[in-house]
């Protein structure tokens, strides 16, 4: 018997759903069967899965379509401070006891953790909503027809180019100790990006979308997006680099102000190694650190984001409020350095959301005498932690703004800007949407922004 037909029999033997993902209650009998085989001092089991359908295109013609299935179980045995953990995807019983045993073999030979926790008891999570039927009951034809709203016109131009990938599914996480803690979450993800390339190679225009719900995206609006902006996007003309008004559209936006997460632990900043140390001791909680009319929260019941609820040890997570109106409002405390430090432990957030204005991006483009209007970055890597300075590239439309209108394509630039600086030097901001794919993905919503001195270093030649 092939390894997808065993997985696919043994979620069968689980659960009577067709696609592979666990209801609640079959999950957790799962979880507390692999609790019962226990016999380290602790065990946490970690249960996840589901259906991922995708279909692929590039070069204006279909070339892939696929439907994964698939179910992981995770089991970390601890004795003390000793822990290890084994995984399988094989969920009959002999596999779950095998996992299980060969965890505490494992975990009787390692070190002591000096940083182990001891497991959590029952929690209580905020009831978050991200199932929709449409999207998991999406079929190969919709999917098809999503492909063909980009393929139609693209080969209709005769000289543009799509390429692009929309994948589709269900899935669920549960996890469960012999404390008796059980945590469960089932979502679904409809997720579309697309390129379209000029024929004579000099231009390229991107667009993407992702929700929960499949009927919340307009797939055909994304690929107009896309085949405007190829078109839009061709014969740049080159500028010289230095600081410019630039106006950056959400996905643009989300690359490179989600930084800002990586940076907002709190043990980072005791230990000195984060942009939010204040200088002779200390943290910056409590000050201005940007613009006024900035707030940036985690919200997993948030419409825009509907994240899962809970972290990776079941941790509850709840609504952080990261910056509140430009002030440092909190960072978030592991359990162990809140246990360490005498704090209240928050858990790591599972999204990110910068709060918009009501303007559009045309609105923000008619109020701009002179400026760069860019679709989106890529390539970024951290230049200086101290300041959360990274370098990257623009990408798939970057154009000149003069006089309140795209007065044309101008090539691709290098620049060196820092999130904190350049939301310092806000002027305006746009509505938020959720992202289709930053370089960390993960539930995040941004809005278009308008600042001004962003600090373009060099040309690219690349389109």
């Amino acid at each position: 018997m092939s390894a997808p037909k065993r997985l696919l029999d043994a979620v069968a033997r689980v659960t009577a759903e067709p696609d592979g993902v666990l209801s609640r209650a079959a999950a957790q009998a799962l979880c507390e069967k692999t609790v019962k085989m226990s016999r380290a001092h602790a065990i946490n089991v970690n249960i996840s899965g589901g259906i991922s359908q995708n279909v692929r295109f590039a070069a204006n013609q279909m070339s892939t379509a696929g439907s994964i299935v698939d179910a992981t179980v995770v089991v970390q045995s601890s004795y003390g401070p000793k822990h290890a953990v084994v995984t399988t995807n094989d969920l009959s019983d002999e596999s779950l006891l095998r996992c299980v045993r060969e965890s505490e073999r494992i975990a009787k030979l390692t070190p002591d953790d000096p940083e182990a926790m001891p497991e959590l008891g029952p929690q209580q999570y905020a009831a978050v909503d991200a199932w929709f039927d449409a999207t998991a009951n999406n079929s190969a034809a919709d999917r098809a027809n999503v492909a063909l709203t980009a393929l139609g016109p693209a080969r209709k131009a005769g000289d543009l180019t799509a390429a692009g990938f929309l994948v589709a599914g269900a899935g669920y996480n549960a996890i469960a100790n012999q404390k008796g803690l059980f945590a469960y979450f089932r979502s679904t993800s409809a997720n579309y990006q697309l390129t379209v390339r000029t024929n004579d190679g000099t231009g390229s225009g991107w667009a993407a979308a992702d929700h929960p719900d499949w009927t919340q995206i307009d797939f055909a609006a994304v690929a107009q997006r896309a085949l405007e902006k190829a078109r839009a996007s061709r014969q740049p003309a080159k500028i010289e680099p230095g600081r410019y008004v630039v106006i950056l559209e959400p996905q643009a936006t989300g690359d490179l102000v989600q930084l800002i997460s990586n940076y907002a632990d709190a043990r980072s900043s005791d230990e000195g190694r984060s942009p939010f140390v204040k200088q002779g001791g200390g943290n910056k909680i409590g000050e201005k650190i940007v613009d006024e009319r900035v707030s940036m929260f985690s919200d997993p019941s948030d419409p825009q984001l509907l994240a899962q609820p809970f972290d990776g040890e079941g941790f509850p997570l709840k609504t952080q409020h990261w910056i509140e109106q430009g002030v440092l409002a909190q960072l978030y405390y592991s359990r162990f350095w809140a246990q360490k430090k005498n704090a209240v432990a928050t858990g790591a957030p599972s999204s990110f959301k910068m709060a918009g204005g009501t303007q559009t991006i045309d609105e923000l483009v008619r109020g701009t005498d002179r400026g760069i209007l860019i679709t989106r970055l890529w390539y970024l890597r951290e230049v200086d932690p101290r300041t959360i300075l990274y370098t990257g590239l623009t990408r798939d439309g970057t154009f000149l703004i003069e006089n309140g209108k795209v007065a044309k394509s101008v090539s691709n630039l290098r620049f060196n800007e820092s999130p904190l600086f350049m939301l310092n030097n806000l002027e305006a901001l746009g509505r938020s949407e959720r992202l289709a794919g930053t370089e960390q993905g993960g539930a995040v919503a941004m809005p278009s922004i308008k600042v001004r001195d962003f600090n373009f270093t060099s040309l690219s030649e690349a389109v």
